[in-house]
């Protein structure tokens, strides 16, 4: 594993055994690496797996098959002690704001308890500590008193961001964190992630569906389809040479505030439905709605290889 590397996941995959012998592969086999201090953007269509994959690696789900390794170590093996510093390490905030909030609790017990699982912070210094974590996502620090029923969308996503933050991580999972959000919402959270991660140092895996903002935020995004990775790339050489047909047709679907240059950009329009990752298609999964499909795409996998230096895709056509 490289030094600068904080994660590396390695042949990741997460089956569902569902009743009559039937298993939904969600993540099958996804290989990437994140550095330390940048941030690695997932998306994909909803129901290609982006969300499972960041429940595995933080161990809300146990890995069906495969490595995660985090600062070197393998998190399936941890236990005791170095269980306990991974799950601090590793943080996670959630899609629903409003599902994710204890509604019994206050916000300041709610930021402040995973302190008393990691035994820190204490009296003066605790309440201090939940007054600048409010004060760094953008809230008051009377607003420790209040319940999350009196909070709007945003206000309750910037309370998770702050008791991910509580316990001093490294790293952090956002899955889908502005979906529930206003449009005008979702850019003020979105410019909280990235001032947070100058200020803390954090490296984030940030999940979403939507990839002109995940353009927006990320150093490295990785496209995936039915459980797998299709491509990854810098943010930069994704956006000026997507070489997926199915990066190709996401970046298409992004709107230009250029109404001449808008007229003037191709759409690539795919035909039918994602297959059901019960039943997925022999060989490469988006043959079926691939509009450069081959016989080759229907007999094999193509492989997920270094097409240029640190571009990755998986496609024949390549």
């Amino acid at each position: 594993m490289a030094e600068d590397h904080i994660l590396e996941v390695k042949n990741l995959q997460k089956h569902f055994h569902l009743s009559g012998d039937r298993v939904l592969k969600a993540v099958d086999g996804l290989n990437f690496s994140i550095k330390r201090g940048e941030t690695f953007g997932l998306v994909g269509e909803s129901g290609c797996g982006k969300s499972t994959t960041g429940r595995t690696i933080i161990r809300l789900y146990e890995a069906t098959g495969g490595e995660v390794l985090f600062n070197g170590k393998d998190i399936q093996k941890l236990s005791g002690d170095d269980r306990k510093k991974f799950r601090r390490d590793m943080q996670m905030v959630f899609q629903d704001p409003y599902a994710s909030l204890n509604p019994r609790m206050t916000v300041g017990k709610i930021i402040s308890e995973g302190m008393d699982i990691h035994g820190l912070y204490t009296g003066k210094k605790r309440k201090e500590r939940v007054s600048q974590l409010l004060t760094d996502v953008g809230l008051n620090e009377e607003h420790a008193g209040r319940f999350p029923h009196e909070f709007s969308g945003g206000q309750r996503q910037r309370i998770g961001i702050a008791r991910a933050l509580a316990i001093e991580p490294q790293f952090i999972i956002a899955d889908e964190p502005i979906s529930a959000l206003d449009v005008s919402v979702q850019a003020q959270v979105v410019n909280l992630f990235k001032k947070l991660q100058k200020e803390h140092g954090l490296t984030y895996l940030f999940i979403a569906h939507d990839l002109a903002m995940v353009k927006h935020i990320s150093d490295r995004i990785g496209v995936m389809y039915l459980g797998k990775l299709v491509e990854v790339a810098t943010s930069d050489e994704l956006n000026a040479k997507p070489l997926h047909p199915y990066t190709q047709s996401l970046l298409s679907a992004i709107p230009i505030p250029d109404p001449d240059l808008q007229k003037q950009r191709k759409r690539v329009i795919l035909q039918g439905e994602i297959p059901s990752p019960l039943n997925p298609p022999s060989g490469c999964p988006f043959r079926t709605r691939c509009p450069h499909a081959m016989p080759e795409c229907a007999a094999t996998m193509p492989p997920f290889k270094e097409v240029e230096p640190g571009h990755f895709a998986a496609c024949h056509l390549l």
